[in-house]
């Protein structure tokens, strides 16, 4: 289940590395730093899709582990059909109120032409990324994660290809980075939905049958919104990131731009198993199943620390030449270089806090994955943030994050021991 995932997140992550690659050839630190800054849009709109495919994959991997066909196949339209309609409003909103949207992403005068068109064309897209989670996370509740790969996949390549075109051979600049993603993703809805109407069992998107008792939709919100929460932290942490930074300059920006974009290359894989895991973790926790649970849970979490241990250290390893391959500005590779070691120092941490965060969602704990949900790129990193960037400065900016990837962490052992450890809460009412 989770090496198609896995698979997937890999062209993902290829993608993000090639998209800053080439929009970093165009060596304009502000161009970097104006794309840099409206990121948190895009983390808005993966949290808003995460809503419905997060919170509805987790209630149909329960349903099917209850047997309940034709129940889950009904939340799924739901799920799908309450996607189009957030997306259609939010759209309408980022054009509303752009001036202060923009504003509050911290663009400066230097910036602002470019992270404008930018942000433009990617609210213009945001039913495309907001409907696409939904697919996405609920084929593999029937098995399907080959195909969900297939689908993301696909666009990603394409979007790869289209990228270089786009900024170099149309002389597109922002605009045609934002342009290669929303013809990705088109093509990726496109995939995905062929397969949920010719391939599944279960699960379908007919109008009619998009109905679904009251329980079912608090069922699905009271999971989704929690994992909606995870990106609309990383969006409030990156955007609170970049504030931070900007008045250090736009070269620090820029170089914690690239710096995120090669972190993907562990933190991306650390999601791919965990999204691979929840169905499964779901079916188990629906049948009832508590030995295969925690065993299910115990090497996820195995997995996840130790590859991020060992990938981290070849990373930290080579830094400056990664970073190096984005731009000659020896600022920006310099600062990208620096902050990158500092967030490689604590992804063990991070994976294993997003194994409590996936499983706490999987097997119906909300307040849980509320709080896991809104610590590390949250409520955690605000404090630490706020308290340490104003004891040491620009050092006390990058070690923030890292400090609350190991808060978090220990937050989310301490909940688990709580609900699954011997006399767990969770076990005693199971």
């Amino acid at each position: 289940m989770a090496l198609p995932v896995v698979l997937g997140t890999v062209v993902s992550m290829i993608y993000n590395l090639t998209d800053t690659f080439f929009v970093a050839q165009t060596q304009n630190a502000n161009l970097v730093a104006g794309i840099t800054l409206c990121t948190p849009l895009f983390s808005m709109m993966i949290a808003l899709g995460d809503m419905f495919g997060l919170g509805g994959s987790s209630a149909i991997s329960r349903l099917l582990g209850q047997k309940k066909y034709d129940l889950a196949g009904r939340v799924n339209s739901f799920c799908f059909y309450a996607a189009v309609v957030l997306a259609v409003i939010v759209t309408a909103g980022l054009f509303i109120f752009k001036t202060q949207v923009l504003g509050w992403l911290g663009v400066t005068a230097a910036t602002y032409q470019y992270a404008a068109v930018y942000y433009e064309i990617m609210a213009a897209a945001g039913i495309l990324i907001i409907v696409s989670l939904v697919p996405i996370n609920t084929l593999r509740t029937e098995g399907l994660a080959t195909e969900s790969m297939i689908g993301t996949a696909t666009g990603t390549v394409l979007k790869i290809f289209l990228d270089p075109l786009f900024i170099f051979g149309f002389h597109l600049g922002a605009a045609g980075a934002a342009l290669a993603t929303v013809v990705g993703y088109l093509v990726t809805d496109s995939i995905l939905i062929g397969y949920m109407i010719r391939r599944t069992r279960y699960i379908h998107i007919h109008v009619h049958r998009m109905k679904i008792p009251t329980i079912e939709i608090k069922d699905v919100l009271m999971i989704g919104i929690p994992a909606s929460v995870t990106n609309f932290m990383m969006m409030l942490g990156t955007a609170l990131m970049n504030n931070f930074l900007i008045g250090y300059g736009a070269s620090k920006v820029a170089g914690f731009g690239i710096a995120t974009k090669v972190e993907t290359i562990v933190t991306m894989v650390l999601v791919g198993f965990c999204f691979g895991s929840q169905a499964l973790i779901g079916y188990n926790y629906g049948a009832k199943n508590k030995e295969r649970l925690k065993k299910i849970i115990r090497f996820d979490i195995l997995v996840n620390a130790g590859f991020a241990f060992a990938i981290a250290l070849v990373l930290i390893a080579v830094a400056p030449l990664l970073c190096g391959l984005f731009m000659k500005d020896q600022d920006v590779v310099r600062s990208a270089s620096y902050m990158l070691r500092w967030f490689l120092l604590t992804t063990p941490f991070i994976g294993i806090s997003m194994v409590f965060t996936t499983m706490f969602q999987s097997v119906n704990q909300p307040l849980d994955a509320f709080v896991m949900s809104i610590s590390r790129q949250g409520v955690v990193f605000v404090i630490v943030i706020f308290i340490v960037a104003n004891l040491f400065g620009y050092q006390g900016v990058i070690v923030s994050q890292p400090i609350a990837d190991v808060i978090t962490a220990g937050i989310g052992l301490w909940l688990y021991y709580k609900d699954f450890g011997p006399n767990g809460r969770a076990i005693r009412n199971w």
